[in-house]
């Protein structure tokens, strides 16, 4: 299986495109989507999802136009939209039994399956109780559960997990991580950890332009050298945080630990430490790379 994303593109305004000049090409295995708010993560999800089409360039599915051919994909494709919503008069299975029949499911595999997707999910205890009275976190497993109901080829997920506290979002990565082998998966986020514990490939967006496409250890060796620690006094954070890009500060007894992302030393005392994929970001999205 091939997703290729061909040069594409999305202008919502003589003056503004949401994407431009997008190239990616996809196998099996989970697509780290990286970037800011307002990057252009969740309009090229909806192209791909083919709620919208693009302005410019094209989609192909296994060598398929998916604008021309939508429903090649759409068969194959599991969707949780940033904004996912619930009929809250529904409970789960009632919810998930409906969808099954929008994705053209048998009544009795999709029995089976909304069973396999509740225990998946941790909603067993709760799957008869009306969905208006879900938390948030609870109402995003019931979308993780409606977007692997047709065991789909092409999974998209943006931002997935928010909403979901500590625990639910470690089972949501192991789950993404486990349905990898023999699909493609796009996880489209700006939490960083999550990326980091799941993907194979990584692809970072800013304002709408893809800044970097590489395997996570290659991310990683762009920044190797570039990171430091360095101890200074509060009253010098301020001035500090105008000249260097800042990815974490920690204050101690001894003062102000901030972490540098710089290609020169940024003072005699700062000292080099191994990069992480949150320093790799800040770093394309903030620093030298953009567009």
């Amino acid at each position: 299986m091939e997703l290729t994303i061909d040069h594409v593109g999305k202008q919502y305004r003589r003056d503004f495109w949401g994407l431009r000049d997008f190239a990616l090409e996809l196998g099996p295995g989970v697509l780290g989507l990286l970037g800011p708010n307002g990057a252009g993560k969740s309009t090229l999800m909806r192209i791909l999802a083919t709620i919208t089409r693009a302005t410019e360039g094209e989609v192909t599915w296994n060598g398929a136009d998916i604008a021309r051919r939508p429903n090649e994909l759409r068969q194959v494709l599991g969707y949780l939209p940033q904004d996912f919503g619930v009929y809250p008069n529904l409970n789960a299975i009632e919810f998930l039994e409906y969808l099954a029949a929008i994705k053209g499911l048998d009544g009795h595999s999709a029995r089976r399956r909304i069973d396999e997707l509740l225990q998946l999910v941790n909603l067993v205890d709760v799957a008869r109780r009306p969905l208006g009275g879900y938390s948030g976190g609870m109402k995003q497993r019931v979308g993780i559960a409606q977007a692997l109901l047709n065991d789909p080829q092409l999974l998209i997920v943006d931002e997935p997990t928010a909403g979901l506290d500590p625990e639910e979002r470690v089972r949501f990565r192991s789950l993404i991580a486990e349905l990898a082998g023999e699909r493609i998966v796009i996880l489209s986020t700006h939490i960083v950890s999550d990326v980091e514990a799941t993907a194979t490939s990584i692809a970072i967006i800013v304002k709408g332009h893809l800044i970097t496409h590489d395997l996570p250890e290659k991310i990683l060796q762009a920044v190797e050298g570039k990171v430091w620690t360095w101890i200074i006094t509060s009253s010098e954070l301020a001035a500090v945080k105008e000249h260097y890009l800042i990815s974490s500060t920690a204050r101690r007894s001894d003062g102000v630990h901030v972490r540098v992302v710089s290609d020169q030393e940024p003072n005699d005392g700062a000292e080099p430490v191994p990069a992480t994929l949150e320093d790799a970001y800040l770093y394309h999205v903030q620093g030298r790379s953009h567009p």
